[in-house]
């Protein structure tokens, strides 16, 4: 039989272990809760998906060796290859815009070295005029208005000739001149490979400006200017898409200067031949 002592001593021993298995199922269910929690996935400040950071799975499989989601790293893949593709495009735009530009060049501009040969001329009268040969310089700008059309305007200047004037056979005078020309003109082209010939012809001004040196053996002399024309043909042979070189024959054709005195007067209008030599850059 149990007497009262034996049963209380019973009862506190089933109620000290009651309290322990409380205690361990009180706290398998915290640690329960704290691993569902960590396996709520968690908003990133990048707005990605991730998980938080958890022990060992307790299923022993191996954890991932990637930091980001394979979403992610598919995405980064796509913008890597659109990033190559763009910059791709843009160098070909590019190169296809430079070689654009070189074929559609409008303008051209030249630097030529010229020589202006004047002629001899006899008046109706008893004057009798010629000249040596001058030596310059030629600057043009050509504007194409069509593949094969142009209009040019030149500027041209000669650095010293001597003009000779001999009236009645006996009276023999020199003017030491220096000859500027200003013109324009319209320029007809033609495409032969390499070689683009053309013509051209317009109207032009002449300054005829005397030297007052020893060379020079009247001091009547004045400057002055006649208006005329040009005309020319030659051709461009094409070195590369911005340079050509450029040989032509031109020609002015004025009346012969008096330089302001009349015992000069001819009443006489000559071809003063202009051959030039040089090189065009095209922009």
């Amino acid at each position: 039989m149990w007497n009262g002592r034996d049963k209380k001593a019973i009862f506190e021993i089933s109620g000290g272990r009651g309290a322990r298995f409380a205690r361990a199922a009180s706290i398998g269910k915290e640690q329960s809760r704290i691993t569902a929690t960590e396996a709520v996935p968690a908003l990133t400040r990048s707005g990605h998906l991730q998980c938080l950071e958890r022990g060992p799975d307790p299923t022993g499989a191996p954890e991932s060796t990637s930091s980001l989601p394979a979403g992610r790293l598919r995405s980064r893949e796509v913008q890597d290859r659109m990033k190559k593709k763009i910059a791709l495009f843009a160098f070909l735009l590019a190169v296809s815009g430079a070689a654009g530009r070189a074929q559609e060049s409008r303008q051209d501009i030249s630097l030529s070295g010229t020589a202006v040969i004047e002629p001899f001329k006899a008046s109706s009268t008893d004057v009798q005029v010629s000249a040596n040969r001058a030596f310059g310089g030629l600057l043009s700008y050509r504007f194409m208005l069509t593949p094969s059309s142009a209009v040019e305007a030149n500027y041209q200047m000669t650095y010293e000739n001597s003009i000779h004037y001999v009236i009645s056979n006996t009276n023999n005078y020199l003017v030491n001149t220096r000859t500027q020309e200003i013109s324009a003109a319209y320029v007809r082209s033609f495409v032969f490979k390499n070689f683009n010939p053309f013509a051209e012809a317009g109207p032009g001004g002449f300054i005829f400006l005397p030297i007052r040196n020893s060379g020079t053996k009247t001091l009547d002399a004045k400057q002055q200017t006649e208006v005329g024309g040009i005309f020319g043909a030659g051709f461009a042979y094409e070195i590369s898409p911005s340079f050509d070189i450029r040989a032509e024959y031109r020609g002015w054709v004025t009346k012969v200067p008096t330089f302001g005195d009349s015992q000069f007067t001819t009443n006489r209008w000559y071809l003063i031949s202009n051959p030039v030599i040089g090189v065009a850059y095209h922009f």
